[in-house]
């Protein structure tokens, strides 16, 4: 288990956008923080007004993305334009190749955004989209991978979502977590011991195959979670 405290992510900024990366990304190059399983990239994006991404290029990655607060507007060159109100999941399965953009809405609350880059089961497979929105709950739900209505192209892998209220709450058990917390703050009960997190902080663990854990939380607090189980071997 390794906690990864959101003091010490690496940050890029502009006058509209600040982004804060878990792993070695862009100019923020670390050759010991460059994967986690089939995850590349955890990148946490807050958008001013209008602000974002304009149109660019991906191939042969999962881009999954959890809208924390405000709304994005997404388009892509399969002819896809989404709204993405906070609470909404969007998966786009680059594959062989997809040019999109990722805008904040023009509404006067700021967007939040959490995108996390897997690596894909095949390369230059046909691109793919997919959304569902209002996936908010007071506990853990897959909504996206296994187990969950929208698909990811990469076998193993589950994000789960929820906004939890004071209380105590069952994390799924699984051989490798990735735990974000959005906002607000929680104890991750384990066997080992419990480990205190603030939002912005984030927790891997491995070789969790049989191990039950918890979040407490004394305050309204959103949680990301990702697991992911062995790939098939073929």
């Amino acid at each position: 288990m390794s906690v990864y405290r959101g003091s010490e992510r690496n940050t890029t900024s502009s006058a509209e956008r600040v982004t804060l990366h878990s792993f070695s990304f862009g100019d923020h190059y670390d050759p010991d923080n460059l994967a986690f399983g089939p995850m590349r990239a955890h990148d946490d994006h807050r958008l001013s007004w209008g602000a974002g991404f304009d149109e660019h290029a991906h191939s042969d990655v999962e881009l999954v993305t959890w809208v924390v607060h405000g709304q994005l507007v997404h388009t892509d060159s399969l002819g896809h334009r989404s709204q993405l109100p906070a609470g909404t999941v969007q998966v786009q399965s680059a594959g062989s190749g997809i040019r999109h953009s990722e805008l904040a809405d023009t509404s006067p609350e700021p967007t939040r955004f959490v995108q996390t880059w897997l690596v894909p089961d095949e390369f230059d497979g046909p691109p793919a989209h997919f959304v569902a929105s209002g996936m908010r709950q007071d506990r853990l739900v897959p909504v996206a991978g296994e187990g969950a209505q929208v698909p990811i192209g990469t076998s193993g892998a589950t994000l789960w979502a929820g906004t939890l209220t004071p209380g105590n709450h069952d994390v799924p058990v699984c051989g490798m977590h990735h735990l974000f917390v959005a906002s607000g703050a929680a104890v991750l009960r384990t066997p080992e011991g419990d480990v205190e997190l603030e939002a912005g902080d984030a927790v891997r663990i491995t070789d969790a195959d049989d191990v039950e854990m918890a979040l407490d939380v004394t305050q309204t607090t959103e949680i990301l979670l990702w697991t992911f189980r062995p790939r098939p071997r073929g």
